[in-house]
């Protein structure tokens, strides 16, 4: 029976490492999954986790998704462009705030990016530099659009108060008095429009349940994690209730890849979130939930064999955004049984890898990589090659952002 790495090998033995490969087989079987676990709530992609527009299309092309989940302004303009028919320009919900006035002016003269793109606002702040776009683009644009907005609300579980916050620092907007104001600040300005509310619970949906070796740990993560689904889902069905007073949002975004299947079952969310679980990154490889294949790999070549027991591969120091440990470090997958050495780690020009299978590598052999992280990964290449490892067919290419010239942060 030929192995995995057997596979990827003989499907991209014209090329020459290193390259980045996506196994459309796991790509597909991973979507399948992440719908599997939303109970029946449409699954918004975030485009972050995935950095290549064909990939984004083919996600969205598979029962159960619907809408991208964009994570700054420019590219929100840049994918709605692709027009009425392209399926990544129909719905784009800005993740994350912006402050980019000239994108903003953008997006208020061009009517069609304003039909498809909705900002997200957790600060009057935000609402006035919506609105100082919008008064620009009337000098010299007829009846400006009215801008779609989504409150962005905190998650963080705090049993004891804001110092003791358990969760990211992301929203000021917490209760539903606050939601309420802010809903209300919005109504009260002419060219915006409330269109959504999301709450994305990153204590969650971000952070494995099952530590591999510390099992009293991952037991007490579990309890916390547990407690705070059940404090936000009460939070957010009241914050849903008093902005639902003041406007008709017309989505409630919340989840993500590792909490699908929690939150899904709040009758306030109209809809989930979801991106790293298609590539399934190490960083996923350590929750109860779901088991996700690898899809997303890059391949280095041996080019030292500097002691037994030793291959060194050619670069691969490939650093995951997050706190500098351990865990944002690439990892060794084909063939198993390799590993970083402790001083010098995956470095910029070689990476030494140690381990019984080092022995069994000549110069010109591949080592599969995993990236800790999904689409930070396109960042360091400009093409997906493309197999599917349940046929072991090779089947092109997609550009990454990059290999179309395009990088937002």
């Amino acid at each position: 029976m030929t192995s995995l790495r057997e596979t990827y090998d003989a499907a991209t033995r014209d090329l020459e490492p290193p390259f980045a490969m996506v196994d459309l087989a796991a790509f597909r079987a991973n979507a399948a999954a992440l719908t599997r676990r939303a109970h029946g709530r449409p699954v918004r992609v975030a485009s972050k986790s995935v950095r290549s527009r064909d990939l984004l299309r083919t996600v969205l092309e598979l029962p159960g998704y619907a809408g991208i989940m964009a994570f700054t302004l420019p590219e929100a303009l840049w994918l709605a462009s692709g027009g009425p028919d392209d399926p990544l320009a129909q719905d784009i919900l800005v993740a994350y705030p912006t402050a980019d006035r000239h994108a903003l002016v953008r997006l208020a003269r061009d009517p069609g990016a304003a039909r498809v793109i909705t900002l997200m606002v957790d600060d009057t702040a935000h609402l006035d530099l919506i609105a100082s776009a919008v008064a620009e683009a009337a000098s010299d644009t007829p009846r400006p659009p009215r801008i779609r907005v989504c409150l962005d609300i905190d998650t963080s579980w705090q049993p004891f108060g804001s110092a003791a916050r358990i969760g990211s620092y992301r929203s000021p907007i917490r209760t539903p008095a606050q939601a309420s104001a802010l809903a209300l600040a919005v109504q009260r300005r002419p060219e915006l429009v409330l269109d959504g509310i999301m709450a994305y619970e990153g204590q969650i949906a971000g952070v494995g349940d099952a530590p591999p070796g510390r099992p009293l740990y991952g037991r007490l993560l579990r309890g916390i994690q547990r407690r705070s689904a059940i404090e936000l889902a009460r939070r957010r069905a009241a914050i849903v209730r008093a902005v639902r007073a003041v406007a008709d949002p017309r989505f409630v975004n919340g989840g993500g890849t590792g909490s699908l299947h929690t939150t899904g079952r709040e009758r306030a969310v109209t809809e989930l979130a979801a991106g790293s679980g298609l590539f399934h990154p190490h960083l996923f490889d350590h929750y109860r939930s779901f088991d996700g294949r690898p899809a997303a790999l890059y391949a280095l070549p041996v080019v030292r064999r500097p002691a037994r027991g030793v291959a060194t591969v050619l670069g691969g120091g490939y650093p995951a955004s997050g706190p500098a440990d351990r865990f944002r470090a690439p990892l060794p997958h084909l063939p198993a049984g390799l590993s970083l050495t402790a001083n010098e780690g995956a470095g910029e020009v070689q990476t030494p890898l140690l381990g019984a299978a080092a022995d069994r590598l000549g110069i010109g052999d591949r080592v599969w990589m995993r990236h800790a992280k999904a689409g930070e990964l396109c960042e360091r290449f400009d093409t997906l090659h493309l197999v599917d490892s349940d046929t072991g067919a090779y089947l092109g290419t997609a550009p990454t952002y990059r290999g179309e010239g395009r990088t937002f942060l």
